[in-house]
């Protein structure tokens, strides 16, 4: 190994712990403040919200606690068997795919609730988020089963097998082959477009629709009366484009690797510096995992008001049980 990916992965074996620091209490108080209702959000939005708060949670503790952390700190626990880390494996890349895929389905659902009124009756609804939810969830974790089957052990000590690692007709079987790019293509290439397009829609269908109401107002001639529907629609929509755009910003790295590699077709043939910016991307995208309940609390007042309260309900309780046991 290189004295530059020794220095790189110092530095990541430190970063992965501050991501499973922060990351997991950051959404499981996202989970538990969303889930009471009382953000001033509608249902639906509510639903999504917490559907991509769990899903985060559930790859930072895959894929950065079970995962990074065990093969940096605890590689001979029992974690790394091989029928072990391969289960790791498959809950890991379906943690990843549900989030992402969430991530669209709350855009889309924002898409239309903005730019479709006759559709936003029927379709922003709880109970059509909890379908999408569901059918998504299952067809994220179906999709990824086969890679238990993907992994073999790297070495073999007293009958035991250990880690995993690719088996090398992966990399050259058609069936994988295809697999994986088409795998690559919809966990990070395709909701990626996705965002950026209904973004792009959601954009121009705003600007449009807010120099109608400029001019029905005579804002043109020189006017400046407030418009509260214009004030309300612009703060609905902070929310989602901050989200949508933290996935893109933190995601890019892995869709300019992947773009890269399928134009040079130099497959998994890295140099140093490439793996390091191989390994960047997916450390940009474990930390976006991390950054959505401050999104939440930036973005959202009422969020933090519940976010605070629900910080500070245990200390009060403990305080209120004292007192009354002193009394």
């Amino acid at each position: 190994m290189s004295a530059m990916l020794v220095r790189y992965e110092s530095v990541e074996k430190i970063l992965y712990v501050f991501i499973a620091v922060i990351g997991v209490p950051a959404n499981l108080v996202a989970i538990v403040t969303l889930s009471r209702g009382k953000c001033g959000l509608s249902t639906c939005t509510t639903r999504y919200l917490v559907a991509m708060a769990a899903a985060d949670l559930l790859t930072i503790v895959t894929e950065v606690i079970l995962y990074r952390i065990r093969l940096y700190y605890f590689p001979w626990s029992f974690l790394g068997i091989t029928p072990v880390c391969s289960v790791i494996e498959v809950l890991t890349f379906s943690a990843t795919d549900c989030s992402v895929w969430f991530t669209v389905t709350f855009t889309f659902d924002r898409f239309v609730a903005i730019c479709c009124q006759k559709l936003k009756t029927k379709y922003c609804t709880g109970k059509t988020a909890a379908v999408v939810l569901t059918l998504t969830g299952v067809l994220s974790c179906q999709r990824h089963v086969p890679r238990y089957f993907t992994q073999e052990p790297s070495v073999i000590i007293d009958n035991v097998p250990w880690f995993c690692k690719l088996m090398d007709k992966y990399f050259t079987d058609p069936g994988w082959v295809v697999y994986d790019w088409f795998d690559t293509v919809l966990t990070s290439f395709l909701p990626f477009a996705a965002i950026l397009l209904l973004n792009a829609l959601t954009v121009r269908h705003i600007l449009v629709a807010s120099r109608v109401r400029k001019g029905l107002k005579g804002q043109i001639k020189g006017e400046n009366r407030s418009d509260p529907e214009m004030e309300s629609r612009r703060r609905s929509v902070v929310l989602l484009f901050t989200l949508s755009g933290n996935f893109i910003l933190l995601w890019m790295t892995l869709v300019v690797n992947f773009i890269y590699y399928q134009i040079s077709g130099k497959g998994y043939d890295f140099n140093d510096s490439e793996w390091i910016f191989y390994l960047v991307g997916y450390l940009l995208r474990n930390f976006s995992c991390c950054t959505n309940t401050f999104i939440y609390a930036v973005t959202q007042s009422k969020f933090r008001e519940q976010m605070i309260s629900a910080v500070k309900y245990p200390v009060t309780s403990v305080l209120r049980f004292i007192n009354k046991a002193a009394s």
